[in-house]
């Protein structure tokens, strides 16, 4: 057995995560800190697997069905990419081409992708309350269908993103970390800048500095969060993101200063998020079909953006943290990009080109996070399950 392998192993059998057994992940604070180590240690050991050229195929059939309400590139091909790997055959459901264009009930979709499904994932993150309802709503359809004996299983459910959270961007993010630091106690006391940062758009959604202000709490490291006036997250989840940071011993403290938050972080992610109660009167236009209010909020929003250009990760502010140019940059993409993508964005070129490699090593991780949550809601004893993997060495890839 491989040592690397084992001592993943041997980590994992010292944890308590049988409650994730037979559920889903829709929020990482839905989860104990011993199942979110092992999510992290799983992902690892298939990852170390896969790179060992070992099947990591658990399913000999059955489908992944995904349901994105908004667009996607990373988290669809890391949904696809991490079903596949587990041996699923992954599906995507086009609401505009299915019966649900016609009226069909929440409660009936789920159930009737779910026949043969093993796992359902679902990104619904446009608008405030709507997402986790969503899903909450899916999630429930399938438990009730399958105690009353329509299916013959239990789908697994996992949050591609949601109104509130985006546990598996953040979680690839923690992955990242965790493997660049040489292990998840290496993370303890360092200093993070989660930061807003300009963008020519408006409707950016807030999960992910909520994901991430969430998370990395709980491990302890020193967040800063930093956003102008008025961008203000969830409240609620501000409040718990404190209480995580009280409770593990580190420091979580607010700024309305860009170049406040980078002195001296080890690591930086600087990202465009929409202020959350602009998000919640957006959400009440729709829900009220006011397009002429839509139209107007969205103007004044655009112009509200473009007084703070200059919160744009720069050379210049790269030099106030621990370790200037070379800080860890993140960001979940596509960035707006100075030059490239937009005239004027979140990030300059220079630094956006010279943390590319490092950009795309931590979305490198997501497959992974997605595999690993699934696992562990799909294998009953997932370290039995990972030892008979490495132990039957079926190649992924045969080569003459």
């Amino acid at each position: 057995m491989d040592s690397k392998f084992n001592a993943y192993l041997e980590e994992l059998g010292k944890l308590d995560y049988s409650k994730m057994y037979n559920n889903d992940f829709l929020h990482t604070w839905d989860k104990t800190t011993d199942e979110l180590k092992a999510m992290y240690i799983v992902a690892d050991a298939l990852r170390n697997l896969r790179e060992r050229n070992i099947s990591t195929r658990i399913f000999e059939s059955g489908l992944a069905v995904s349901n994105f309400r908004d667009n996607s590139t990373r988290t669809r091909f890391s949904f696809a990419s991490g079903t596949n790997l587990l041996g699923l055959q992954q599906q995507d459901l086009d609401e505009s081409k299915s019966q649900v264009a016609h009226g069909e009930t929440v409660r009936e979709t789920a159930t009737m992708i779910s026949f043969m499904a093993d796992v359902i994932g679902i990104r619904d993150d446009k608008f405030i309350g709507e997402g986790d309802a969503y899903m909450k709503e899916v999630s429930e359809s399938v438990e009730q269908s399958w105690r009353d004996g329509i299916l013959d299983h239990r789908p697994t459910l996992v949050s591609l993103q949601s109104d509130s959270d985006h546990p598996t961007q953040s979680s690839a993010d923690m992955l990242y970390l965790i493997n660049e630091f040489g292990g998840l106690d290496k993370l303890r006391g360092k200093k993070v800048a989660v930061t807003w940062a300009y963008s020519p758009s408006y409707g950016k959604p807030l999960s992910c500095p909520q994901s991430l202000i969430m998370l990395l709490t709980r491990f302890g490291m020193d967040v800063t969060l930093a956003h102008p006036e008025g961008y203000d997250l969830m409240p609620d989840l501000v409040e718990q993101a404190g209480k995580y940071a009280k409770e593990s011993g580190c420091s979580f403290r607010k700024t309305n200063s860009m170049a406040e938050a980078f002195e001296g972080a080890d690591i930086v992610i600087p990202k465009s998020w929409a202020p959350y109660a602009a998000m919640e009167e957006r959400t009440k236009l729709y829900a009220a079909g006011d397009s002429a209010g839509i139209d107007k909020l969205e103007q004044e929003l655009l112009a509200q953006n473009a007084t703070h250009m200059d919160w744009c990760c720069t050379p210049e502010l790269m030099e106030k943290t621990a370790n200037g140019k070379d800080t860890i940059y993140m960001h979940p993409l596509p960035a707006d990009i100075n030059g490239v993508s937009c005239e004027h964005g979140e990030v300059a070129n220079e630094v956006f080109d010279y943390h590319r490699d490092g950009l795309y090593k931590e979305a490198s991780y997501k497959p992974y996070a997605v595999a690993s949550m699934i696992f562990l809601q799909k294998a009953k004893d997932p370290v039995a399950t990972l030892r008979a993997l490495e132990e039957r060495g079926e190649a992924r890839w045969y080569e003459a």
